[in-house]
């Protein structure tokens, strides 16, 4: 067992890490990725992107093509056993056994990491997901919901110090979310890593330090999620007319402004990086000069979302801003 770690090495390190299955389809293409312990990063990318492979390769289940990965600092090949017992996983399908009891199924998971028992902690964490009144049911007798949340008490059963969560929300009741978030808030207080994927990408938005967007198996950006909005986040100013125009005067062409279908509304977009340059100062004078007549303004800020789907697809991102004004190119 060799460990290579100092104090300030992230607690998972994964170097030109890739992945083609047989058959030729390469899941992972190059990703280099530094967690730091306590962190919450979400992984945001469309079906098919490989958010799961990682998971799964960072956690030994699947053998990578290239690259590696360390894991506190060891090896999740040589140090399989170490490394796997520092991690906590609740995957995207319910995989339980249907005869198994809720309570006997997370002593046994707390066990087969070599944890001693200890009740009072199992307790409370069927407690604080709301499993405690289904202690002694078997599996067969849960709902989905219910077995979703067996699946994250399995997972937290032997105190990991990393928490992997592949969709933990997907198709499950409001109720599960926001007893999840909130074993999140608690876990991240305590010092637990915590990687997310999510289709709700509010979520992302709402708990996560940092953001990372995948596709076709590549790394297109990992950032602080701040600093992201700062980056790339666009303003929006929305501007009311008193009256309808047909089209944009000639003075205000260089604003490349959008125009509403009933001639009531002009878009205008600019960098949020450009505190003292956005040009609204100068719209604003251009549009008195041309005869136009304001009636109210707007303003509004890309969503995580937005950003998103601009950085996987640029096209439905133009599009999307488009419609959401109800507003088209001149």
């Amino acid at each position: 067992m060799t460990k290579t770690t100092t104090v300030a090495d992230p607690v998972i390190s994964v170097k030109e890490l890739s992945k083609t299955y047989k058959g030729g389809h390469q899941a992972l293409k190059n990703i280099n990725l530094d967690i730091q312990k306590g962190e919450i990063l979400a992984l945001l990318g469309p079906n098919g992107a490989g958010k799961t492979t990682l998971i799964s390769t960072i956690c030994g289940l699947v053998q990578p093509s290239a690259g590696s990965v360390t894991v506190g600092g060891y090896d999740i090949i040589n140090d399989y056993k170490k490394t796997r017992g520092m991690i906590g996983l609740v995957p995207q399908e319910l995989t339980l056994g249907a005869f198994d009891k809720v309570w006997n199924t997370i002593r046994f998971s707390r066990g087969l990491f070599g944890k001693s028992a200890d009740e009072s902690y199992l307790e409370k964490l069927l407690t604080d997901l709301s499993l405690i009144d289904k202690k002694n049911s078997l599996l067969m007798t849960l709902s989905g919901g219910m077995k979703r949340r067996v699946l994250i008490a399995k997972a937290l059963a032997h105190e990991p110090d990393i928490l992997f969560l592949d969709e933990p929300t997907a198709g499950v009741d409001v109720e599960l979310r926001k007893d999840m978030w909130a074993i999140v808030e608690d876990l991240r207080q305590s010092g637990v890593t915590i990687i997310l994927t999510t289709h709700y990408i509010e979520e992302a938005e709402e708990i996560a330090d940092r953001v990372g967007v995948i596709n076709a198996g590549e790394l297109l950006l990992l950032e602080d999620k701040k600093v992201l909005m700062q980056k790339l986040g666009k303003k929006q100013l929305r501007i009311e007319l008193r009256e309808p125009c047909t089209t944009i005067p000639a003075l205000l062409e260089k604003y490349d402004l959008l125009l509403s279908e009933d001639g009531l509304n002009l878009v205008y977009s600019y960098d949020t990086r450009s505190d003292d340059r956005t040009g609204i100062t100068s719209l604003l004078t251009a549009i008195n000069e041309s005869g136009l007549v304001l009636k109210d303004i707007h303003t509004s800020q890309s969503s995580l979302e937005d950003i998103f789907i601009g950085l996987v697809n640029p096209l439905d991102s133009q599009e999307s801003s488009s419609s959401a004004s109800g507003a088209t190119a001149p």
